[in-house]
């Protein structure tokens, strides 16, 4: 039975002369996988529609339980263009990606997940814009759908409420904010300001927050705790993650110069296909 989806690459590999293998987050249905045959022949049905971070509507004919699906049509509806010319948005780009492609299940539809992925494409690379805290706010939002959000609103061990000027911090095996009583024991903890604090909730419940000007000392420390609750909750270091947290933060424009010029590649090893 064909189906019809709205659809983000999110890794492309080449599997045969004339066929590749695409990784797909499709608002409709999940996470899919799908056999492009013909997929590498120049004026394919597919063309450019598989280059990764390339939107596209496709029509697939699903398969049994652990086969991959057949990928018979895919027709681009958007690029990103600001990707290919400032290296930190290509980074961000990338690393929504692997965290799509790595961290979700096939077959179960989150079109929320989707619809930030795509929103935060659209504005990475967009001054005078922080790349940062807008990739903050996908990855919360991720956090969320999958059921991961962190509690910031009280303690996560024993609820209780914490003040805002009073002493807390953010644990990743308890999954949020502790209070001073509940700290002790917990080597994974680290400090969390009241200013990361607040800016935390606000991105996790506004799609406005991550345009605020926060300052800088909370931009850093936010990168950092997020960095290492998104570690803890996947079982391991996301492989762009240590790229987004030197390129991210205000003050590096990422340029095609940074990288050597011309198109890229992402820096994890994998046969992706370039940003468009």
């Amino acid at each position: 039975m064909s189906e019809k989806a709205l659809a983000l690459v999110v890794r492309a590999i080449d599997w045969s002369e004339t066929s590749r293998i695409a990784t797909l987050w499709t608002r409709e249905l999940g996470k899919v996988r799908a056999l492009a045959k013909g997929g590498r022949r120049l004026g394919s049905n597919f063309e450019s529609a598989l280059d990764l971070l390339t939107v596209c509507r496709i029509v697939l004919l699903r398969k049994s339980s652990g086969s991959l699906d057949l990928l018979t049509e895919a027709q681009v509806v958007e690029r990103f263009p600001r990707l290919r010319i400032d290296l930190a948005a290509f980074y961000a780009g990338c690393y929504i990606a692997e965290l799509l492609a790595d961290w979700t299940e096939d077959d179960d539809p989150h079109p929320k997940i989707f619809d930030e992925a795509c929103a935060a494409l659209r504005v990475l690379g967009d001054p005078p814009r922080a790349t940062g805290l807008r990739l903050a706010r996908f990855e919360l939002v991720l956090l969320e759908e999958l059921g991961y959000r962190p509690v910031f609103d009280r303690c996560a061990v024993c609820a209780a409420g914490v003040a805002d000027n009073a002493a807390a911090a953010f644990s990743p095996s308890v999954g949020g904010m502790v209070c001073a009583k509940c700290r002790p024991g917990r080597r994974d903890s680290r400090p969390l300001g009241p200013n990361t604090r607040r800016a935390f909730q606000a991105l996790a419940e506004s799609d406005d927050a991550w345009r605020r000007d926060w300052p800088l000392a909370v931009q850093k420390e936010l990168r950092l705790l997020l960095g290492e609750y998104v570690t803890y909750v996947r079982g391991r270091r996301p492989r762009l993650l240590g790229y987004v947290e030197k390129l991210s933060l205000p003050g590096h424009r990422g340029t095609p110069a940074d990288s050597g010029g011309g198109d890229r590649e992402p820096p994890s090893g994998q046969r992706e296909d370039q940003a468009r």
